[in-house]
């Protein structure tokens, strides 16, 4: 399966800019049903005031996908509309392209909008604006899945931008999975926090205490032999030799 999907990236380059080009042509289509539309329901329709509305919506909208198709704004599109960015599929571009194919077809039923009011002529660039839209709305999503290389992280919008050289090109931070991102917002302060404890200290905490004497009291034999006389102490019944009498105080060599 790999080797199938970096097969496609190459092609998957020209289909998915052809379908650019399909898109744009499809959205302007839509805006120029959509103001055609909305002109009519100004002259014919009583309650024009919400139809109106909607169609400018529908418009804008189009406007929007278009900008996003022709690569505009990246920087804003990335930090408003992260779904229409490169860090994303076409899953998106296709649900908002069938929504608004359905919701134009579906303005066909109405008599400000019927063929009799717009003309034969804006009725079928009505018609083939929504029909064409829905289905190229169905073909993006289809082709979302089929070229993204989801090992590697790479979108189809990023296979569209660089084609098969798209994973040496964009760079995928090590973010980590959403099953590991939805775990951290659950995580207690003992998996977030690190742990400064090492094996050496773990296992000196176990050691056994040990028990320390008191301090040494000093021998009052041998205090009082200093305080009193100049003569060499004597320790448990052994008198220390006079220093004075030592070869390095009398200036021999050893």
């Amino acid at each position: 399966m790999p080797f199938f999907k970096r097969s496609l990236a190459g092609p998957g380059y020209v289909v998915l800019n052809a379908i650019r080009v399909m898109n744009v042509i499809a959205l302007l289509s839509v805006v120029a049903a959509s103001f055609v539309m909305l002109i009519k329901t100004f002259v014919v329709s009583k309650f024009f005031f919400f139809d109106g509305v909607s169609h400018l919506v529908t418009g804008c909208v189009s406007i929007l996908l278009i900008l996003t198709e022709i690569s505009l704004f990246k920087r804003y599109t990335a930090n408003n509309w992260p779904l229409l960015s490169p860090s994303h599929g076409f899953v998106t571009l296709g649900i908002i392209m069938i929504i608004i194919g359905v919701s134009i077809l579906g303005n066909l039923n109405k008599q400000a909008t019927s063929e009799g009011s717009l003309g034969t002529t804006f009725w079928r660039l009505v018609i083939a604006s929504g029909i064409v839209v829905s289905i190229l709305g169905v073909a993006n999503i289809f082709a979302s899945y089929m070229f993204r290389q989801k090992a590697l992280g790479i979108t189809a919008r990023q296979v569209r931008d660089h084609g098969a050289v798209a994973p040496q090109k964009v760079y995928v931070s090590p973010s980590p999975s959403r099953s590991n991102g939805r775990r951290s917002l659950h995580l207690g302060r003992s998996d977030t926090l690190p742990s400064y404890y090492t094996k050496h200290h773990s296992t000196y905490e176990q050691e056994p205490i040990r028990n320390i004497s008191a301090p040494i009291v000093g021998n009052p034999q041998l205090d009082k032999s200093k305080r009193n006389s100049s003569a060499p102490p004597v320790v448990n019944g052994v008198q220390r030799p006079d220093l004075a009498f030592h070869p390095a105080m009398q200036g021999q060599a050893f």
